[in-house]
């Protein structure tokens, strides 16, 4: 099976340079055009099976229009939402600095701790992460493909899982908006095809 991994176009917050986690903005004008680019691009690539998304409004607006282009209803699922980012919500980087240090060092020094205060365990994260995207492998066709439309962190947690990476130090991976990625999972030893692909937000509708 390939694993069609699409971060969420543009949302309003992203414009604005603020931590979302479990906040829901919607898309921005810039997101939703990012959205049918992607789209676009999607429907020459080939069919896709299924299409599952995070219910934040960002990724389901997001799979909304790709599932209108590809004629696919969108399995929303909890378990897909971002981390939860706690007291950092709605902070900008300044913000993170000038409230928060501790964490703001623990960032530079590329690790996930200390704990953000009131956010979600990254273990926990990536525990629930790692169980519906097993549940979307095993549900679907092994030689189909599947579209998964999500958040940077929660794919950063997968992978991790994936390769084996400590999800404590600070993800060696990158998920722009409305990026793709593949993932093959045809056999026992899962492998990144395709990684923070956009040359689609190049082209024109």
């Amino acid at each position: 099976m390939e694993l069609l991994l699409i971060r969420h176009g543009e949302s309003t917050w992203n414009a604005e340079g603020r931590i979302q986690g479990w906040a829901d903005p919607p898309l921005s004008e810039r997101g939703h055009t990012q959205a049918q680019l992607l789209a676009h691009r999607l429907s020459g690539d080939g069919k896709i099976g299924a299409l599952h998304a995070s219910p934040s409004r960002r990724a389901a607006e997001t799979a909304g229009i790709i599932g209108q282009e590809m004629k696919l209803v969108t399995r929303l699922d909890e378990r897909l939402r971002e981390g939860g980012s706690g007291e950092l919500t709605g902070l900008t980087v300044k913000g993170v600095q000038e409230q928060f240090p501790e964490v703001w060092q623990s960032w530079r020094e590329g690790t996930l701790r200390p704990v953000i205060p009131g956010g979600e365990d990254i273990e926990a994260l990536q525990r629930r992460v790692a169980e519906v995207m097993g549940e979307i492998v095993a549900a679907h066709d092994p030689d189909g493909r599947v579209a998964v439309v999500s958040h940077g962190g929660t794919f950063c947690a997968y992978l991790a899982h994936l390769v084996g990476l400590d999800i404590h130090r600070t993800s060696p991976f990158r998920f722009d908006n409305a990026s793709l990625s593949i993932v093959s999972v045809r056999d026992a030893r899962p492998r990144i095809v395709t990684l923070n692909d956009t040359c689609h937000l190049h082209e024109t509708i």
